[in-house]
C-alpha cells in the first residue's frame, strides 16, 4: 500500500506548471479519488503528454460564466487541485479510463499559451498550514468536526464504528476535512471556498458550521461518493477508500 504523503508529493522538479481539465460541478480534493472517462481529443492528447511525463492533470471547475470573446476559453475557478494518475486503463478506440488522487490545492497564476489544444497554467501551490497558536486545541477541533460529520451520515454500526476508528486514528485533520468536503454534496461554491483555505483550523472550523447550519442532509449517498464506492455505496463506508492497494 502506497503511503498517503508519497501519494500526494509532488515530483521534485515541478515547475508550477499545469495541465488543466476544466469539468462543470466537480471539485477535487487533496487525499481524495476521482474516476475520469476520457474520450475528447484534445483530452487524450493531455492524458498522453502527462502519463509520458508527470502524471499530473489539474481538475478545474468551470463557474458558468460567459466569455467575452470568441476565442477565450469558458472563465474556470481561480482555485483547482492537482491530481495525480495512479491508475490508466486503455478502452482502445481513444478511450481511457484513469483514476486521480488529488496531491495539492493551487492558486491560478495566469494561462499560458503553450501551443497544444488543452489548458496549461502556472499556478501557486498552497501548502496546509497549521497555525501554532491552534495546536493544543486541534484534537478537540478534531472531535467536533467528527462529530458534526456523524450527525448527518446514516447512523449505521458501521458508519459509527468507521467514525471510532478514525478518531483513534493517526490521520491528520487536514485530510479528514479533505476527504468529508469532497464526499458530502455541498454546493459547488462552498466546495470551492472550502478548497481555497489552506490553513487547515479555519477551513475545520468552516466545515464544522456547514454541516450544523444543515447544508447537506444524506438520504442517499452523493455521486462523489459512489464514484469512490461504485456499486458498494450501501456499505456507506467512512472514510472513503482513498488509499492505493
Amino acid at each position: 500500500m502506497h503511503n498517503m504523503d508519497d501519494v500526494t508529493r509532488l515530483p521534485d522538479d515541478f515547475d508550477g506548471r499545469v495541465r488543466l481539465f476544466p469539468l462543470p460541478e466537480l471539485v477535487l480534493f487533496p487525499h481524495a479519488m476521482q474516476p475520469l472517462h476520457v474520450f475528447e481529443p484534445r483530452y487524450t492528447e493531455m492524458l498522453a503528454e502527462s502519463l509520458a511525463g508527470d502524471r499530473l492533470i489539474a481538475m478545474a471547475t468551470l463557474t458558468g460564466g460567459i466569455t467575452t470573446m470568441p476565442d477565450q476559453s469558458p472563465p474556470i475557478a481561480t482555485t483547482v487541485c492537482i491530481g495525480r494518475i495512479v491508475s490508466h486503463a486503455d478502452l482502445g478506440d481513444d478511450r481511457h479510463n484513469i483514476l486521480l488522487v488529488g496531491t495539492k490545492r493551487a492558486k491560478l497564476v495566469y494561462e499560458m499559451d503553450a501551443g497544444r489544444p488543452f489548458r496549461i497554467a502556472e499556478v501557486d501551490v498552497n501548502h496546509d498550514i497549521y497555525p501554532p497558536i491552534g495546536a493544543e486545541d486541534r484534537m478537540e477541533l478534531k472531535r467536533e468536526l467528527l462529530n458534526a460529520f456523524g450527525e448527518v451520515i446514516p447512523a449505521s454500526a458501521n458508519v459509527q464504528q468507521n467514525l471510532h476508528e478514525l478518531m483513534a486514528g493517526q490521520m491528520g485533520l487536514g485530510p479528514i476535512t479533505d476527504i468529508i468536503s469532497y464526499t458530502l454534496p455541498f454546493d459547488v461554491e462552498a466546495k470551492l471556498q472550502l478548497l481555497a483555505q489552506p490553513d487547515v483550523d479555519a477551513r475545520a472550523c468552516e466545515l464544522i458550521r456547514l454541516l450544523k447550519t444543515g447544508a447537506v442532509t444524506l438520504h442517499s449517498v452523493s455521486n462523489e461518493e459512489q464514484s469512490f464506492q461504485g456499486n458498494e455505496a450501501e456499505d456507506e463506508r467512512f472514510p472513503p477508500p482513498f488509499s492505493l492497494n
